[in-house]
């Protein structure tokens, strides 16, 4: 599920590979009213306003001024309403580019680091991605944007539930949701053409490797828990061969191996 990535850690990996320079401004500082006064407004569409302008910010200050540059990318992150996947209490950082808490331990990525995971997928509509970690629902969101077939597996019950309830109210009823432990996939459904995992093992599991098509990818943080991990991207070639490259330093949550299998699919 969305995690959380440091700032000093993407100016040591992003701007050396894409040579830019540090971005003018923090996403949420062009508007000088009160953020928070702005989403308690009675006046929705002021507040309507004020998110799409906020959200057009985190596009040219938090996602291109760190290089990524895949133009499908950056039109769904322009779309979905990433206030609406954060807790009432912080929708007024929403678009700031930063990790926030959605509760029972967890957290929603910062803008970056899932746009530069998606990015990295290399994804064409049509194909069948699964996503290790649902959280909020907000990866899962950006995925079934681009057009792919979207199955995520989240192993906190209450986040399942609340992210399941939370995709059906915006109408994202084509993506498939499971309570259940990540480590072992999604098998009835694999093989897939692209994997997303968004919390930290300490090793890449076996399973998922298997369960990646032939010519597929899979993004993925390895590494101890609370320490500094690697974000990996594996290619896995149409021989089967496997082929890994570090995309930078990170910081991801642990990677949970206990909870109760309860499915959740919201197209039945």
């Amino acid at each position: 599920m969305a995690r959380y990535l440091s700032t000093p850690l993407i100016i040591l990996g992003i701007f050396t590979l894409a040579g830019c320079a540090p971005p003018p401004i923090e996403v949420g500082q062009a508007d000088p009213r009160s953020t928070s006064s702005l989403v308690q407004d009675t006046d929705t569409q002021a507040t309507e306003i004020y998110f799409e302008t906020a959200r057009q910010n985190m596009i040219d200050f938090a996602i291109k001024a760190y290089g990524i540059e895949d133009q499908a990318v950056l039109e769904v992150m322009g779309r979905v309403p990433r206030h609406e996947f954060v807790q009432q209490e912080h929708k007024s950082m929403a678009y700031a580019n930063h990790a926030l808490p959605i509760g029972y331990g967890q957290t929603i990525s910062q803008p970056f680091i899932v746009a530069l995971m998606t990015q990295e997928l290399d994804l064409s509509p049509g194909e069948k991605v699964l996503e290790i970690g649902t959280g909020s629902g907000y990866q899962a969101a950006i995925l079934a944007e681009l057009g792919v077939d979207v199955f995520t597996v989240e192993i906190i019950s209450e986040l399942a539930q609340e992210a399941s309830e939370r995709l059906r109210r915006l109408d994202y009823t084509e993506i498939q949701l499971r309570n259940d432990d990540g480590y072992y996939g999604w098998s009835d459904q694999a093989p897939f053409d692209a994997i997303i995992v968004t919390a930290a093992p300490d090793h890449v599991p076996q399973t998922l490797v298997e369960q990646l098509a032939k010519g597929g990818v899979m993004v993925i943080p390895v590494g101890p828990i609370g320490g500094i991990q690697e974000l990996w991207r594996i290619n896995k070639d149409e021989d089967g061969a496997i082929s890994t490259s570090s995309l930078g330093g990170v910081r991801f949550v642990p990677f949970t191996r206990t909870g109760k299998p309860t499915d959740y699919n919201r197209t039945e």
